[in-house]
């Protein structure tokens, strides 16, 4: 029986092969494929541990080849405090979705940040105000860092609010970013006044409880709720989502995981009252803004697809750069 090598990929490695502005190209053209229903629903499990939990992820992704991807994560927001070890590891798996072979193994996290990130900057390209030129990050860490570069790539920035409750985050994060942007980045410690001074607004954070509240946003605002990605986190005010156009990445994971789920379980709001999933947008299935008063909120999980794209996007440029870094399971 003849076999082959499962390429194995590190971090730095993974991180020289994936840029976002290719990221952000691939993740439009999946949601556009699903929205045309062309590629099957995603599948998700998650189990609890003490401190934190493990997830995973399953896609299907057909292009000029099939692959099934499965992504294990574990998230446990007290690692950097307690052990030095980042809040995400994991691992994504890569098989050939014709035969079942393992094509490659590949750490997760820049995988994860990246394609987070990249929906971010799909989300905004569709749903904010094009003229939107002032933003606030409430969340200062490496998804904070990465969810201001996805929206520089879809936006005219000229103002950026960051809020941590770390206050020396922020400032670091207002600091270093400034000079690279050549922007106005102000570190805050008020969010309510730097909310209702965006366009947008991006939340990042591990919070168990809400803090964006309906009171602080203006009419217009488009809100990427990224981090409420189990279902005991939460960013943003229930009756804020209740009032507001959501969109989800999956109607399914919103439901039970996103910050759209504590809404419905508040009777605040019905599944049937989610306007749409991002990919019907993109796919031009549903209108996008209908008037710039409108407050769209993105409730943004993470899907499978995203993962299994990103990772797809990796591998096959490591084969075309003829890396050899391999394993033989079967040996």
């Amino acid at each position: 029986m003849q076999t082959e090598s499962t390429l194995l990929l590190n971090r730095s490695e993974v991180q020289k092969l994936l840029s976002l502005a290719e990221c952000v190209d691939v993740i439009e053209r999946v949601f556009f494929q699903q929205g045309e229903g062309k590629i099957p629903p995603s599948g998700i499990l998650g189990v609890r541990a003490r401190s934190g939990g493990l997830h995973v992820k399953t896609a299907y992704l057909s292009s000029a080849k099939n692959y099934i991807a499965v992504k294990l994560n574990t998230n446990f927001p007290q690692n950097h405090a307690l052990f030095g070890l980042p809040t995400i590891q994991g691992v994504i798996v890569l098989c050939d979705a014709d035969n079942g072979r393992t094509l490659a193994v590949l750490d997760s996290m820049e995988i994860t940040l990246t394609r987070t990130a990249a929906a971010t900057a799909v989300a905004t390209k569709y749903l904010a105000r094009k003229d939107s030129s002032v933003a606030t990050i409430c969340g200062c860490g490496k998804q904070g860092n990465a969810q201001l570069r996805a929206l520089s790539l879809m936006l005219p920035l000229r103002k950026v609010y960051a809020f941590d409750v770390d206050p020396n985050a922020s400032l670091r994060f207002a600091s270093g970013l400034s000079r690279e942007f050549q922007i106005d980045i102000e570190s805050v410690r008020r969010l309510p006044d730097a909310i209702r001074s965006s366009d947008v607004v991006v939340t990042c954070t591990p919070a168990t409880e809400f803090f964006v509240r309906k009171e602080y946003v203006a009419p217009g605002t488009f809100i990427a709720a990224v981090g409420a990605d189990d279902s005991h986190k939460q960013e943003i005010d229930p009756s804020l989502l209740a009032s507001a156009k959501v969109v989800a990445d999956s109607l399914e994971q919103v439901c039970s995981i996103g910050d759209t789920h504590h809404s419905i379980a508040a009777d605040l709001m019905r599944k049937e009252d989610i306007y749409a999933e991002l990919s019907e947008i993109v796919a031009g299935r549903k209108p996008v803004r209908t008037s710039d008063d409108e407050t769209i909120i993105f409730d943004s999980t993470g899907v499978a697809i995203e993962d299994a794209t990103a990772a797809t996007l990796v591998y096959e440029k490591a084969c075309a750069a003829r890396i050899t870094n391999s394993f033989e399971f079967a040996a």
